[in-house]
């Protein structure tokens, strides 16, 4: 309880900084589960961010929202959050250019990179600048590992259906294509993995074509811990779904606590004042904590899909505190329980988020339900313990 209250006398100074504990939890996890870092080199259009998004399972608006800035021809990408990333990737977008100078991303990114991704279209063999681009990565770190990836390997083969992966002699073009790929970038990479990972409303019937001979050539040139992480990456992402939730359920029982003593005013209407500030509030420190940024518009948005501000107005239309103490009891109730309720389901949300996906309205809903008739249930627990 004295953690409660001190995130209670927190949110009344109006300090909604992060719990002083939460990063260094979060640096203890990111030892524990090391993220790989993949460089990714090639032309726009080339694949980088279908590797992305096979590896990561974030689609496309994730990753293009989550690309920043790091350097004046590079952007990186930490999945799934900035603040906790089980893997990294570097984007260099020049490399395609006339007159790319390799330099500041060799010195930004030679310390960190575990494995250089290049990528090149199967029908585009005019690839002397990212070579030209690969040259000087390949020297500064000649041991670090370089996979070449022909990509879009349908574009050789249009109107066929892939063959059988690694059985490309009886498709001649797709032969010739990876044939002249690993010609033209001879002695600057490791292994090459033809792929071809395509969405699914492509009507391909292998979307992920090469897709797990990929994963395997980079399970085998990363160091054993970074290894790992990419083996895990499901657990892994439960454990820090568990970190973020460890610290910000004391912050929904403060808010919660405080939407109680509103809740338990007798006087009816007030609550229905109060309460809405407190809970939008609570929503706001919540998704500072998960590195979320949330606007009042899609607040109202994704409660009104919970359907929590019925609860609310439902207890306050009941009238029930014109009764003496039964009144103020009901609508202490009430507010706890939506409260804590709407935390945990917008808990939930941005868990989604981080993930790379957007939960439906029904699963947002039956989240909100459940954690209310739970936060319900430990009300009328606690009551009774403290009726003597």
């Amino acid at each position: 309880m004295g953690r409660i209250w001190d995130v209670v006398r927190r949110i009344a100074t109006g300090d909604n900084s992060p719990p002083p504990d939460l990063d260094a939890t979060l640096t203890q996890l990111r030892a524990r589960t090391p993220a790989p870092v993949f460089w990714l080199l090639g032309k726009t259009q080339s694949g980088k961010t279908s590797i992305t998004r096979f590896l990561t399972g974030a689609d496309d608006a994730v990753i293009g929202s989550g690309y920043r800035p790091c350097t004046k021809t590079s952007r990186k990408f930490q999945f799934p959050t900035p603040d906790a990333p089980l893997m990294e990737f570097l984007d260099t977008r020049g490399v395609d250019e006339p007159g790319y100078d390799p330099a500041e991303d060799v010195a930004a990114f030679d310390p960190v990179a575990h494995v250089v991704v290049v990528t090149a279209k199967a029908t585009d063999f005019a690839q002397g600048n990212v070579r030209a681009g690969l040259e000087p990565i390949r020297r500064a770190n000649p041991s670090r590992p370089v996979i070449l990836c022909v990509t879009c390997l349908n574009e050789a083969i249009p109107r066929q259906p892939h063959p059988p992966y690694g059985k490309w002699e009886e498709y001649e073009p797709l032969r010739r294509a990876i044939e002249e790929h690993t010609r033209a970038f001879a002695g600057l990479f490791d292994v090459c993995v033809p792929i071809d990972l395509t969405r699914p409303d492509d009507g391909f019937p292998e979307p992920n074509y090469g897709g797990e001979a990929l994963k395997a050539a980079l399970l085998a040139s990363l160091p054993g811990a970074y290894r790992q992480t990419l083996v895990q990456l499901k657990e892994a992402t439960d454990a820090l779904k568990d970190v973020h939730l460890r610290h910000a359920v004391p912050v929904i029982l403060g808010y919660a606590s405080m939407a109680a003593s509103a809740g338990a005013v007798p006087v009816p209407f007030l609550d229905l004042l109060i309460i809405p500030g407190i809970q939008s509030r609570m929503v706001t420190h919540l998704a500072a904590m998960y590195g979320q940024p949330m606007t009042p518009e899609r607040y109202k948005e994704v409660a009104a899909s919970l359907g929590a501000g019925l609860v609310a107005r439902q207890a306050v239309r009941e009238i029930t505190k014109l009764i003496p103490y039964v009144g103020s009891v009901a609508g202490a109730a009430v507010a706890w329980a939506s409260t804590y309720a709407l935390g945990r389901a917008f808990c939930y949300y941005y868990q989604a988020v981080c993930e790379g996906h957007v939960p439906d309205t029904q699963t947002l809903r039956r989240v909100y339900h459940e954690q209310y008739s739970a936060a319900e249930g430990t009300w009328r627990s606690d009551q009774v313990k403290r009726t003597p």
